[in-house]
């Protein structure tokens, strides 16, 4: 029997048969079906593949959020393409850095980007660039461009099934995601679909999402921990409310109106919604619904977390440990977690410390076990073990790791050694619970009378 890969856009018959008639997506005053959103993305991938769209070929996306912006990553990728999503944020020489390294053959925007879209398009100067398509609404210089497609015309001419099974580009590669790290430069980040499934699953098994949920999309879907959340949710089968943007109002409003139950968040996006919750005049009851929060990017302090258990009373809250290059968690932990207490502080001098919070202290941060498909070593000079008492460089194996630095010829920051460890470049040690403590980064060291000192420990 011939070997079958996995395809992030399995999810689509599922989610035919759980939403068929249910809101799958809720977009301001747009709501569409399981039905509706399946029909959408088969619609575009049928676009795309009569544009002459192959597997391979790298389509680009600048957008803020959108039910449209998820549709758009599924059809490219249902037809071999590879996504890959540019930061909205970012400037003119910033987005033309990120095209240059990419080359994709289509550049779909929306009105966030469509100033240096346009200028882009003016220059003439990208010649991997066939077609330029329009997400929703622009400024009329740009809408009224000729050569610029709307998305209908992109879906014109799909007549409902048959469809074809989903294609995979060279390698298995989904999308492209763009990361900086401690380097500075934007490097694109090679994702594959088996990554993000088997990071999806973990996020089923470990947060819990579930059919029965309402998601709010908080985190950039240019991020990989937007991406990938989306991704474990689509799986799941929840229903996604999706916000153009982080705001405090509009999320506050949303959780409210749509009894939202899970979402994510980065430590200041949690203290954001607190202060916005506690500066408000009427009661506030929503937090009573959400049952599952996931927190990435910083630890939360002993006052944030206090608040956050406050606002949200009956929110699992977990948080994780992660990056880019291993499409998202590595790590998680359910806070509070009480093995954390009973972990012994390792410092150099092997002296065992007290604080007031379990998971800061001299010897690191805990950011908990590793996820069910990751492999954790410690390295240190002469040796790696799985369980080591001693304080090293973090290492990392499985299916979660990237495929590489797209078009990389400077070497990589991340390097794999010939056993398939790839080193994180974050140093940290593990106790005897199998908990993580991450130190810092090891670029961060510093040599202070003749003993190690990172940075994050000052």
């Amino acid at each position: 029997m011939a070997h079958y890969q996995g395809h992030i856009c399995q999810c689509l018959p599922r989610l035919l048969t759980l939403k068929r008639d249910s809101p799958l997506t809720i977009a301001g005053d747009r709501r569409k079906t399981g039905r509706q959103f399946v029909e959408d993305v088969l619609a575009f991938s049928t676009g795309l593949s009569e544009f002459g769209v192959r597997p391979g070929d790298v389509i680009a996306i600048a957008a803020l959020n959108s039910d449209w912006y998820i549709e758009w990553l599924l059809a490219i990728t249902f037809v071999g393409g590879i996504a890959a999503p540019l930061n909205y944020r970012w400037s003119l020489e910033e987005a033309r850095l990120a095209i240059e390294l990419v080359s994709p053959v289509m550049l779909v925007v929306d009105e966030s980007c469509s100033s240096w879209a346009l200028e882009l398009q003016e220059s003439c100067d990208m010649p991997s660039i066939r077609m330029h398509v329009l997400i929703g609404d622009a400024t009329p210089k740009f809408r009224n461009n000729q050569s610029v497609l709307r998305m209908d015309y992109i879906r014109r001419s799909w007549q409902g099934p048959p469809t074809a099974d989903p294609l995979l580009a060279p390698k298995g590669i989904a999308i492209i995601c763009f990361t900086s790290g401690t380097t500075g430069k934007p490097k694109g980040v090679a994702i594959s679909h088996t990554a993000l499934i088997v990071q999806s699953l973990a996020k089923l098994a470990i947060v819990g999402y579930t059919e029965e949920d309402v998601y709010l999309h908080t985190a950039p879907l240019c991020h990989i921990g937007g991406i990938s959340s989306c991704m474990a949710m689509l799986m799941a089968g929840g229903c996604h409310v999706v916000l153009p943007k982080f705001c405090p109002k509009s999320s506050i409003q949303a959780i409210e109106q749509h009894n939202v139950t899970s979402l994510i968040t980065v430590p200041t996006m949690i203290a954001d919604l607190i202060s916005y919750i506690s500066s408000r005049s009427s009661s506030w009851e929503g937090g009573t619904r959400v049952s599952k929060i996931l927190n990435g990017g910083g630890s939360l302090s002993v006052e944030l977390l206090s608040n956050a258990i406050h606002v949200f009373p009956h929110a699992k809250i977990v948080s994780a440990y992660g990056m880019t290059e291993c499409c998202s968690s590595l790590t998680f932990i359910t806070l509070p977690n009480p093995n954390c207490e009973k972990s012994r502080i390792l410092t150099s001098d092997n002296h065992n410390l007290k604080s007031d919070h379990i998971y800061q202290q001299p010897g690191g941060v805990c950011v908990g076990k590793a996820a069910p498909h990751v492999e954790i070593r410690i390295s240190t000079n002469d040796q790696a073990s799985s369980f080591s008492p001693s304080i090293g460089k973090i290492l990392t194996r499985g299916l979660h790791v990237m495929i590489g630095y797209w078009k990389d010829t400077s070497g990589n920051l991340l390097h794999s050694n010939e056993n398939g460890w790839l080193d994180t470049g974050d140093i940290g040690w593990l106790d005897e619970n199998g908990n993580l403590w991450l130190i810092g980064r090891e670029k961060g060291l510093i040599k202070s009378g003749g003993e190690n000192v990172y940075p994050e420990e000052v």
